[in-house]
């Protein structure tokens, strides 16, 4: 009996590895790079395997985006739980996670995807269903028009840092973030 008769099926495990996989792919040589058989010989399974998880290349991106997209709520999730104060207490969590992921993520694998984001049509509703879920939420305490331009300011912040775009033109990121804090407090 060959080996893989005899190793056990880890569900997760592989579904892990295929996402994480495609994610690398995607972050080293663009999202173009993501093939079924790319993905699948990274993994170390068959394209059948890759098909069992996933029924095309498309569910396997909005897996790996959807991925990202935890990843990212879960320190805005964080960064709320050490805020004590009401008003803009989720556009304060929002620009600590956008700045903290552009820091953590040097290999950038959130930002490939957040850029793929920009251009696919499938991928732009899972953002916005994301905001509109945290704005409807934090509605009381986020709805104001100078938080909305702090939360797009950190949006822009994060873009300049992906793109490398003239970093010595830009405001030192630790002083642009508490500037940017700072405007989430009531007077």
């Amino acid at each position: 009996m060959s080996s893989a008769h005899e190793r056990k099926k880890q569900p997760e495990v592989v579904r892990r590895a295929l996402i994480d996989c495609a994610a690398a792919l995607a972050m080293e040589r663009g999202l173009q790079a993501v093939t079924v058989q790319a993905v699948a010989a990274a993994a170390g399974v068959t394209k059948g395997g890759l098909f069992h998880h996933f029924a095309t290349k498309e569910k396997l991106i909005e897996a790996v985006f959807d991925a990202q997209l935890d990843i990212f709520g879960a320190a805005v999730e964080e960064a709320l739980q050490d805020d004590h104060s009401s008003y803009g207490c989720f556009t304060r969590a929002y620009v600590r996670a956008t700045f903290n992921l552009s820091e953590q993520d040097e290999s950038q694998c959130g930002g490939a995807l957040a850029v793929s984001m920009m251009t696919d049509p499938l991928l732009r509703p899972r953002w916005s269903a994301r905001m509109r879920a945290w704005l409807t939420k934090y509605k009381k305490t986020d709805s104001a028009p100078a938080l909305e331009i702090v939360r797009l300011a950190a949006d822009g912040a994060w873009l300049a840092d992906l793109s490398h775009l003239a970093p010595d033109l830009r405001m030192d990121p630790k002083k642009l973030l508490a500037r940017l804090l700072a405007m989430t407090r009531k007077d």
